[in-house]
């Protein structure tokens, strides 16, 4: 580490060390206050200035970051706070120093970083820019802490050079539009970097392969099984090499040689998709596919359902990718944590019935109840999220109202009109495409705590 980190600070000097050092802080403890970032960075770059000139003691910087961990541990400590923390308090020496490099605050689901108007920016550029470098870097890194680190350092750079040319000139408005056209590819792939891998980050390889095939399913009913699992698996395959890379050119490779194998394969037969893939830049046709909403589903034919012999064996991982494929192509307008919800439910299943001594009578037992309130649950979620996509918002909430009236003809104003925003927040959090996962799974999933059997709801 030591090598790595010195090679660093004497090649490209203190101010930009400075810089990479506030950006990888924010990027690991994005729920930090700017005052403790900048403690940790302050520390960062002491034990550089001290410990990598040349001649001085090899084991400065061990000693030093040893010294500093053990800082960390000291109550109060001015630097991130972490649920772990305690944790690796409690080891000494190095395995205390690995244990607390590992700490890393979730990404935010939900990114508070609004860029202030030109005038605004360049009004405190100009009264401290250094004071303006590090919030912006402390706010911006914090909120895109899931991109990979070259494109996020690459992202800030531009900005920061584009803030200290503009507020410069004698045209400014004129000047930030030009740069901002210049630097929006970089910006997309930041935007969409940073959303990708923070999926990849909370469900791994295997559900983030599962969370592209309910998207391109949702999106394209009228899409092929293989073309919708080749193109999952290559996309899942891409951020897991892609997300802690260090190569900026890979990363943008990558990207732009995914958006080329979708268009390849679903152009011809999906024309929002032909028409995404027409864009002149690779970075707009990514944007376009990525937000392209729920399609209308296709009028489809029953589908066979797994059978039961086989849930057990080794293909019940493609028997499940299958029944998802095939129940999301139907269900489009289906919130994606829904389906993660059955998955999860479904394995519940199988965990209890495939180790009894006879799997198929259990499975025989259980499955057809589970079918049923699974397919319940969708048609709820489809209708829900479907009116929400297809009326206004006023008009969505009247029809609420209208239902709840309906269900609970003895309710008071106060209780329907509580039950008419809970419903109402959650749709119009929940009922995108890209929904934040992660908070959308806990909402379906206390939803569906209150509706279903045990099997289901996964309350055992």
């Amino acid at each position: 580490m030591r090598e790595k980190v010195c090679r660093e600070f004497n090649s490209i000097g203190k101010d930009r060390f400075r810089a990479g050092a506030i950006i990888a802080s924010s990027r690991k403890y994005s729920n930090a206050t700017f005052e403790e970032i900048v403690n940790v960075v302050k520390e960062l770059v002491s034990i550089a200035e001290k410990c990598c000139p040349e001649g001085v003691d090899p084991n400065c910087y061990e000693n030093e970051s040893l010294a500093l961990s053990a800082r960390s541990c000291r109550d109060p400590a001015p630097f991130p706070k972490h649920p772990g923390l305690a944790a690796c308090c409690t080891e000494e020496g190095l395995e205390q120093k690995l244990c607390l490099a590992a700490l890393k605050h979730p990404t935010k689901e939900f990114p508070t970083y609004v860029e202030p108007s030109n005038d605004e920016v360049c009004e405190a550029f100009t009264r401290d820019p250094q004071d303006f470098q590090d919030r912006y870097l402390y706010e911006y890194s914090a909120d895109y802490s899931s991109a990979p680190l070259p494109v996020l350092v690459a992202s800030t750079t531009s900005y920061l050079s584009m803030v200290a040319t503009c507020c410069a000139s004698t045209t400014r408005t004129p000047c930030f539009l030009k740069e901002r056209l210049s630097r929006k590819s970089l910006a997309v792939l930041t935007h969409m970097s940073n959303i990708a891998c923070a999926r990849y980050d909370l469900l791994g390889k295997e559900k983030t392969e599962l969370s592209f095939i309910v998207k391109l399913a949702q999106k394209s009913p009228s899409a092929s099984l293989e073309d919708v699992v080749a193109l999952a698996t290559d996309a899942s395959e891409i951020l897991s090499r892609t997300c802690n890379a260090t190569d900026n050119d890979a990363i943008h490779r990558e990207f732009l040689e995914h958006t080329a194998k979708v268009c390849s394969r679903l152009s011809a037969k999906d024309q929002r998709f032909a028409h995404c893939c027409t864009e002149g830049n690779t970075m707009k046709t990514y944007f376009c596919l990525y937000s392209l909403p729920w399609a209308q589903p296709p009028s489809l034919p029953d589908f066979q359902k797994p059978a039961d012999e086989v849930l057990c064996t080794e293909k019940e991982p493609q028997e499940a990718v299958r029944y998802i494929f095939e129940i999301a192509r139907r269900f489009s307008n289906a919130p994606e944590a829904l389906f993660f919800v059955i998955r999860e439910s479904t394995r519940n299943i199988l965990a209890n019935c495939c180790k009894e001594a006879d799997p198929k009578a259990c499975l025989g037992r259980k499955r057809p109840q589970a079918r049923q309130q699974i397919f319940d649950l969708l048609s709820k979620g489809n209708e829900l999220c479907s009116q929400y996509t297809n009326l206004t918002f006023l008009e969505f909430k009247k029809k609420l109202r209208e239902t709840y009236s309906k269900a609970l003809p003895e309710a008071t104003e106060e209780v329907l009109s509580g039950l008419v925003e809970q419903k109402a927040n959650f749709a119009s959090t929940c009922c995108l495409l890209n929904a934040p996962l992660e908070y959308c799974r806990l909402k379906v999933r206390d939803e569906v705590s209150h509706t279903c059997s045990q099997d289901v709801c996964l309350l055992h």
